[in-house]
């Protein structure tokens, strides 16, 4: 991992913060985080009576299947699933959105974001912030924990950890994620700089978070599954294959333009736009991300991954942009133009009308 990610903490050794916690994984006693999460288990499953024992952030990917597959079917609990839609669909996201609801047999409870103020946000926060999916993220970590105080189910289940997983800020080995939503995934933005006539803060009520003190009044109690197994997207797909999951490799729907593999946020086309531009002011995205993560899992070797990046990691899908635009209301003239506002010129250059490092990755 390169240190222009945000949070990100290299050691004395000169090894980053992940390699470090891969290490830490590979030595971690998990028959004992297991039993602590039948422990915990224990203590939540059946408190609601006939209601749900606890609540699942899931959105039908391979990680939402392996959640599922612990809570529903292993530790015998009945979860409900709760998850913010799309701002546009593939049919192979739609396909495997109603397989975990099929195959483990649960109730989902999505939550459809008004459009009018979406597209509203994403515009602003785009041309604000370089970061147009502010509103969406925001409303992907505070609707869960708004319906499970609603509901009275104190148990609300997240996948990994990112920042310990991939680097930043919340660097712990710990099951709770009180404070998951400090992970700089959501920029710390007031909403006045949203807010105007068009859109007020009755307009955004999915996305405002709970306060601390109604958080405490609930029991809340968010934890990470990241700490109690193992975690590994890579296996978590080979597993989720198992159960139905289908990759974009798998349907052939579309085989995105650069991408070290088809299988990771393969719901929606036009979102991970948003994600490309991590390129654009940090230098990296999602192919460091996932490389890195293939290095310590030893997928891959540390020279194929960089020989891999410095021929791919600078490409943006021209349909993942179509479609960002499309549902924006963007001209590509006005993203392009932005782009170059946001660009880190330490970092990238334009070399033939394409950003590219202007240093390749070593």
């Amino acid at each position: 991992m390169p240190d222009t990610r945000p949070g990100i903490v290299f050691y004395e050794d000169g090894i980053c913060a992940p390699c470090h916690n891969q290490d830490h994984k590979d030595k971690t006693d998990w028959k004992q985080r297991w039993k602590e999460l039948e422990e915990l288990a224990d203590k939540y499953r059946g408190s609601n009576g006939d209601g749900y024992d606890c609540i699942i952030t899931a959105s039908g990917g391979k990680d939402s299947h392996y959640q599922v597959h612990i809570f529903k079917e292993r530790l015998k609990m009945n979860p409900l699933i709760v998850s913010i839609d799309n701002l546009g669909w593939t049919k192979t996201g739609r396909d495997n959105w109603d397989n975990i609801r099929s195959e483990f047999g649960v109730d989902a409870h999505m939550m459809s974001l008004n459009p009018k103020v979406a597209k509203n946000l994403l515009r602003k926060a785009f041309f604000k912030l370089g970061s147009p999916t502010w509103y969406f993220d925001k409303a992907i970590y505070a609707y869960p924990l708004q319906i499970a105080i609603k509901l009275g189910i104190p148990l609300v289940v997240y996948g990994e950890n990112t920042n310990f997983e991939r680097g930043g800020a919340i660097n712990k080995d710990m099951p709770s994620a009180l404070d998951q939503i400090n992970n700089d995934v959501v920029k710390p933005v007031a909403w006045e700089e949203f807010l105007d006539n068009d859109v007020t803060m009755k307009d955004v009520q999915p996305a405002i978070y709970p306060t601390p003190e109604d958080i405490k009044k609930a029991n809340l109690n968010p934890v990470f599954l990241s700490y109690f197994v193992k975690w590994s997207s890579h296996e978590n797909y080979l597993w989720a294959k198992t159960r139905g999951f289908k990759s974009l490799e798998d349907t052939g729907e579309w085989i995105r333009e650069g991408f070290v593999q088809q299988y990771d946020q393969i719901d929606t086309v036009g979102y991970l736009t948003h994600t490309w531009l991590k390129f654009i002011k940090f230098g990296h995205w999602v192919q460091t991300d996932y490389l890195s993560t293939y290095i310590r899992e030893g997928r891959t070797t540390r020279e194929e991954a960089i020989k891999y990046i410095n021929e791919y990691e600078h490409i943006l899908d021209k349909r993942m942009l179509a479609d960002f635009l499309s549902y924006t209301g963007i001209t590509e003239k006005e993203f392009w133009d932005t782009v170059d506002k946001f660009a880190n010129k330490n970092l990238v250059e334009k070399r033939d009308g394409v950003w590219k490092l202007i240093k390749p990755a070593h």
